[in-house]
């Protein structure tokens, strides 16, 4: 996939360059030698064509790919990982992170092909934006899509776990963010160029490491679908590009490390300074966090683990850094803000945020983590409301209607209002992560045929066990009718899938999602005379998906926008 993808990357680059572009033809270089050695794995130790010629367990251990006499593999196929068959969105999740994590290899060749040949500046940085944020859009919605599987079908009542994979897709989503961001300042004010090169480096470094540690089988996870001998040379490659690239950024550090200063940190370019450094150090704490096992191991310290409880700590105060920073940073002048002016732009918001958090307190929130995160959160969707509004009444008052006053701003600026749609749905993630975590309700019930248990206020009976057969599988679940408050809500059926080819069993819970909670019914053994559930109340837990949904339709709105203006700009200047 990561080849055939790049391919397609590549060829887009491609068709952009000219005979006399020497900083396309670089980057072109570049992503060839990076298909080199992809396409040169396909061809040796992940030959996609390899015969099975030992079999155990229903897992093929050995392949080769000359003697079709000696092939051992069943007619029909071993088929796919059984989690890859559960749900349609491992239809869908796997190939947008692999669009997420090639796409981030364009502005990373465009980078080395700017030092290569003496031309930092901002040239590289606009030729690049838009595959950027296409690359964080896509790797963006298949995170989203990814927990949402997890939620949907491991039956652990979660969909973030801080796995070793789901960090490995969230390490280089942090520090492409922060590059966004950074380059802003560079195209704008000239500022951060090293460290730009820095940022996008780590990044391609990190979606190799990411590859790793997926393909390798270092780590367990559940995300983590086949083990093969790539890891090796995924490490081998991880050294040498991540090498030859600091050494040629260490000879040309002369070059990039002349821009202009920092006039005062009180400015937007303070505030993208903030973001940059609280994104960097939450990058480093979660890669130390996954990586600290493996190295202890690796050096002979033994087996240890680090677990969800470091990375909740690490990570909250950091979150609420950088919702502060979101709310305050976009509506600061750049290189000096004036107290009073920054003030008269937050003070309705930060009125309204403060009302939202008491009116929680008041309906019975006692979550210190919620209460902040509501607040923040209203916070940051005030402030660009605020903004919004007041640049739509400025149109208007010069003639133009509502409809129009707000089209204008989407059309005319849609890299900075995509961009606070982004931010808008931070703040949505970012509250529903809260008081899905935080409020949840989880307890394990044993229910006895036609017995009746109340759990959070829904009545759970459970009328009888099945069990169907269905081409590639068995589905053993259990029957439960769910009621509230005397009506009937639901029928329930939490199950286990069994496998043929593979020999393996597949919990798969059942949800009811609404407005202000889910319900989520999951089997902890099988049912028989009666039935032991793990039952599981998410409060507004939608807000995840849709906070997380919006941040990756956010960034696709700015690059259909931008490459609408562009297209404007092309027109008016052959009329012209």
């Amino acid at each position: 996939l990561w080849g055939l993808v790049l391919a397609g990357f590549t060829f887009a680059v491609w068709r952009q360059v000219t005979p006399s572009d020497a900083l396309g033809a670089g980057a072109l270089s570049v992503l060839g030698a990076t298909a080199v050695f992809f396409f040169g794995l396909m061809a040796t130790v992940a030959d996609p064509f390899a015969l099975c010629t030992q079999v155990a367990n229903g897992i093929c251990t050995a392949t080769s790919a000359i003697p079709i006499g000696s092939s051992v593999a069943p007619l029909d196929g071993v088929g796919a990982n059984p989690l890859l068959q559960n749900h349609i969105l491992m239809a869908v999740h796997p190939p947008l992170l692999y669009v997420g994590y090639v796409g981030l290899s364009v502005p990373f060749a465009f980078a080395i092909s700017a030092l290569a040949l003496g031309q930092p500046g901002s040239v590289w940085l606009d030729r690049t934006h838009r595959w950027t944020v296409i690359a964080w859009s896509f790797l963006t919605i298949g995170i989203v899509l990814g927990g949402w599987w997890s939620y949907e079908v491991l039956g652990w009542g979660g969909y973030w776990a801080w796995d070793p994979v789901e960090n490995a897709a969230f390490l280089p989503w942090l520090t492409a963010t922060a590059f966004i961001h950074s380059a802003i300042v560079q195209r704008r004010r000239g500022m951060l160029q090293a460290w730009n090169f820095v940022l996008i480096i780590a990044t391609f470094g990190l979606t190799i490491l990411g590859t790793f540690l997926t393909r390798s089988g270092v780590i367990l996870s559940v995300h983590s679908f086949s083990q093969s001998s790539v890891g090796p040379a995924l490490l081998a490659f991880l050294f040498v590009s991540m090498v030859g690239a600091l050494g040629l950024f260490a000879t040309r550090i002369q070059l990039v490390a002349s821009s202009p200063r920092l006039d005062s940190l009180a400015s937007r370019e303070g505030s993208f300074l903030a973001n940059n450094l609280l994104l960097t150090l939450f990058a480093f704490t979660v890669l130390l966090g996954t990586m600290y096992p493996l190295l202890v191991e690796a050096f002979g310290g033994g087996q240890v683990s680090v677990g969800r409880p470091f990375f909740d700590r690490a990570s909250i105060p950091l979150s609420f850094a950088l919702l502060l920073v979101m709310g305050i940073g976009p509506i600061t002048p750049y290189r000096s803000a004036n107290p009073t002016v920054v003030w008269s732009r937050i003070a309705t918001p930060v009125v309204v945020a403060l009302a939202i958090g008491a009116g929680a307190v008041a309906i019975g929130v006692r979550s210190w983590s919620v209460v902040v995160s509501v607040v923040l959160g209203s916070f940051v969707i005030s402030v660009i409301i605020k903004h919004f509004a007041g640049q739509s009444a400025a149109l208007v008052r010069n003639g133009d209607s509502w409809r129009s006053a707000i089209a204008k701003l989407f059309v005319r600026e849609p890299g900075y209002w995509g961009g606070q749609v982004a931010h808008i749905g931070v703040a949505i993630l970012a509250i529903g992560i809260a008081t899905s975590s935080a409020l949840a309700m989880r307890a394990e019930v044993t229910i006895g045929t036609g017995e009746t248990v109340t759990f959070a206020g829904y009545e759970l009976t459970y009328v009888s066990p099945f069990l169907r057969e269905e081409p590639n599988r068995n589905v053993i679940g259990a029957r439960i009718e769910v009621t509230r408050g005397g009506d009937e809500f639901a029928v329930m059926e939490p199950r286990v899938h069994q496998y043929f080819g593979q020999g393996q069993a597949i919990g798969t819970p059942d949800v009811r999602s609404g407005f202000t909670e889910d319900l989520y019914l999951s089997l902890a053994r099988s049912p028989g005379d009666d039935v032991v559930i793990d039952a599981y109340r998410f409060p507004l837990i939608w807000m995840v998906w849709s906070g997380g949904l919006l941040i990756g339709l956010g960034g696709c709105w700015s690059v259909v926008g931008l490459k609408r203006e562009r297209t404007r700009s092309q027109t008016a200047s052959v009329d012209a």
